[in-house]
């Protein structure tokens, strides 16, 4: 036993933790028979307390790491300093304190509001007297004082009861073994810490990719739930400002006003074949797909020869913009239907903001997958994922057999044709999503893709047709050839795909995430280059051969338009509960998107051939032209008023941020 003799801090500290462990296990098997409502065995819940013992693990290592790192110093180690044994115990009594403050509160958080301690709940010290005299009205206050004193007391005796006994015993130990003992410590704290082997840290997301609301807030602590909610303390919306809007939105939209705000509306599948089969579909959405780059509008480079191919046999949007920029941003706005405005973060890392409605969900009958070449941990969208979307089939990097290519997993004809291979064993309808990476720095291309040839061309056409923005002349051949490259494994998937029998009764969907803010030259007007409306022009295609019409549309649409318009090209019926409308239905008005630049605090508009956007802070406006180089003239004829696309701006703007917390799921247990 020589060998795992150690001194007395290492020894009081694994006291500690266990102790902490065992206490917070204690308060997660409390919360478990306490809003156990939907008759969860303990056994069937094994994998969701593993998981909350992981996030207790780190909780207690960060309140044991300043006791590791300081008490190596004889004067701040209690076992060799009795003032410094006197000012550790204060830090205990205060750590015992507000650890079960934290709980208590949290107990009564999760009964009122069935979430899990949150830093919103720092917005009811603006009012500190309503609140306070709601929660003397609503609580028992002096009993849960009472419980709190009495619990403290008892995690403290027991601290003080470990640190004497272990205080008594005088065991020798060499230097040697001090020194191999502190490295062993920091790496099984720095590794609770992480929480796991994987190149992203354990997240609260991991909790909600149980895919069940009361698991991951079972799974969660509050300490976990708390401060990772911090930072969007501030992720809020102003109701009346909401309903100022509201009956505005409602004849763009045309759902009924009611009190109160509901954005719901039923949409009923309009099939008039007896024959019709609902089709399979495949929704691409890719990795900075930006129009201005690409063949769909002529660019001399030739980029994607393919997919403009494709574009003519299918039904093409010219005109389609993502709300905001950024890949999490664009996911988000897919999936829900409600433009990202969080600030700065996005939205798919707030906890607060995870249970969102999904038309996805009413595709009945339908097998859900989501294929991924990277980690799903990437931006916490695992959490969004399999927190609402029922049975949902996950494929990442881990699930392939194809080899890691760079940070971004496996290569995109890799996820492509592996998702391939899945996809056409399945049985039963399918709705898939493949999420593509590539072509995004460092701009890897695979050493096996023999058949795929590297090109040159001279910097001056990089820089005049859309690849001027990187820093050399190498990296702006990369950013082409990986744009190329991408093209490249569309075919791959496309070829693939026409050899399987779901190819001739499935609807497939290729979307941008966004696109990339640059020089659109000649073929765009000013606004394009000088207001980064290319960051957010994306290609939208809509490709089922045989059924789908082929058209060039240049009505103006927004990625959030995506989930209604193939739930209504399917023949589905579905519940809208957000602001995507179906741009295939003839009697949809209006046709506009909304964009969002969290950078610079800018919401606006594109409508008619105007984009109209505003600053949010400071209220200055700007009205320019999108389809020449004339800056805004009030003379100009137009469809829609400035005043118009001001008040529509303003209205998408608040309802997306009341939309971000209140667009929740019907409550239904996910598997």
């Amino acid at each position: 036993m020589g060998f795992f003799r150690l001194n007395k801090l290492y020894r009081w500290i694994i006291w500690i933790a266990v102790f902490l462990i065992a206490i917070m296990s204690l308060f997660r098997i409390i919360f478990y028979f306490s809003f156990n409502n939907q008759g969860n065995s303990l056994v069937s819940l094994f994998k969701t307390f593993f998981l909350g013992l992981r996030f207790d693990l780190r909780a207690a290592c960060v309140l044991l790491f300043p006791l590791f790192i300081l008490a190596q110093f004889p004067l701040l180690n209690p076992f060799k300093n009795n003032r410094a044994g006197k000012g550790w115990m204060m830090y205990w009594i205060m750590v015992a304190f507000g650890f079960v403050l934290f709980y208590v509160i949290d107990f009564a958080h999760y009964a009122y509001l069935s979430q899990r301690l949150n830093a919103s709940a720092l917005n009811y010290l603006q009012d500190a007297g309503i609140s306070v005299t709601m929660v003397w009205e609503s609580y028992p206050v002096i009993r849960l004082v009472l419980l709190l004193l009495v619990i403290s007391s008892l995690i403290i005796s027991g601290l003080k009861s470990g640190f004497r006994q272990i205080a008594k015993k005088n065991i020798a130990v060499t230097r040697k073994r001090n020194i191999i003992s502190f490295f062993v410590f920091f790496i099984i704290m720095g590794f609770f810490l992480f929480g796991r082997f994987n190149q992203y840290p354990l997240r609260w997301s991991d909790a909600f990719g149980l895919g069940n609301d009361y698991k991951a807030n079972l799974a969660l602590n509050p300490f976990e739930s708390f401060f990772n909610t911090l930072s969007f303390r501030s992720t809020t919306y102003d109701e009346e400002k909401v309903k100022e809007s509201y009956h505005l939105l409602s004849r763009y939209y045309g759902f009924t006003p009611s009190t109160p705000l509901n954005f719901s509306r039923v949409v009923n599948a309009k099939v008039t074949d007896a024959a019709f089969i609902p089709p399979n579909v495949v929704l691409v959405i890719c990795e900075s797909f930006s129009a201005y780059k690409s063949s769909m509008w002529d660019n001399p480079l030739h980029t994607t020869p393919f997919f403009d191919s494709l574009s003519r046999n299918g039904y093409f949007f010219e005109k389609c913009f993502t709300p905001s920029y950024g890949t999490a941003r664009g996911v988000w706005a897919t999936l829900t239907g409600v433009p990202d405005v969080e600030m700065p973060k996005t939205s798919s890392r707030n906890p607060t903001a995870v249970d969102q409605h999904i038309i996805m969900n009413d595709f009945d009958g339908y097998e859900k997958y989501y294929f991924i070449g990277g980690s799903p941990s990437w931006a916490n969208i695992q959490g969004l994922l399999k927190n609402n979307i029922n049975g949902l089939h996950l494929y990442d990097q881990e699930s392939f057999d194809a080899p890691r290519l760079d940070v971004w997993g496996i290569s995109d004809k890799n996820l492509f044709l592996e998702s391939n291979k899945i996809l056409s064993k399945e049985k039963k309808p399918f709705f898939a999503i493949i999420q593509t990476s590539d072509n995004h720095r460092p701009y890897t291309i695979p050493s096996e893709d023999t058949d795929f040839r590297i090109k040159t061309t001279t910097e001056d056409s990089l820089n005049k047709f859309g690849f001027m923005d990187q820093v050399s002349y190498d990296l702006k051949l990369k950013e082409y050839n990986a744009f190329r490259y991408t093209d490249y494994t569309f075919q791959k998937f496309m070829y693939a795909a026409f050899k399987e029998k779901y190819f001739n009764n499935t609807l497939f969907v290729f979307i941008g995430d966004h696109g990339i803010p640059g020089d659109a030259g000649t073929n765009f007007g000013r606004a394009w280059t000088e207001q980064r409306l290319t960051a957010e022009h994306v290609p939208l295609l809509f490709y089922w051969p045989g059924v789908l019409e082929k058209k060039r549309s240049s009505s103006i649409c927004s990625q959030i338009d995506v989930m209604p318009t193939i739930a209504g090209l399917c023949g589905i019926s579905y519940t809208n509960t957000a602001l995507g409308r179906n741009i295939m239905d003839t009697a949809l008005h209006h046709p506009f998107a909304f964009i969002f630049d969290p950078d610079q605090r800018q919401a606006g508009i594109v409508m008619g051939n105007y984009y109209y956007r505003k600053q949010i802070q400071t209220g200055k406006e700007e009205m320019v032209p999108i389809t020449n180089d004339r800056m805004f003239d009030s003379t100009v004829s137009q469809s829609y008023s400035k005043e118009e696309m001001k008040n529509l701006s303003d209205g998408l703007y608040q309802a997306s941020r009341y939309l971000l917390l209140n667009n929740k799921k019907k409550k239904k247990l996910i598997n």
